[in-house]
């Protein structure tokens, strides 16, 4: 009987490689996870500051408000970029059980 090698992988990864991807996965995690905060507590300090300068103590609950949307928004377009670049399932489970 012949011996076929097998088809070589188009993206091969070393363990380097994998780790690598390892650290940047979690670096968006972290990313998306400190995003949201920061954006509400920024919205704060910026609408906190223009209520103080204009009289109007109303801005700095605006600001969150604005800001914790802005950062909602970021980080949901993040997230649908990152599952867009995530690789599909193998060719052998997209038929199903058979």
């Amino acid at each position: 009987m012949p011996y076929y090698a097998p088809m070589p992988e188009k993206n091969p990864r070393g363990k380097a490689g994998g780790a690598l991807s390892a650290l940047v996965e979690a670096e968006k995690l972290m990313q998306i996870a400190l995003l949201l905060p920061s954006a509400a507590f920024i919205g704060w300090l910026f609408g906190a500051w223009l209520g103080e300068k204009l009289h109007q103590p109303w801005l700095g609950t605006a600001g969150i408000v604005f800001g914790g949307i802005s950062g909602l928004v970021y980080v949901v377009r993040m997230a649908l970029a990152a599952m867009a670049a995530t690789p599909e399932d193998d060719e052998d489970n997209k038929g199903g059980d058979a």
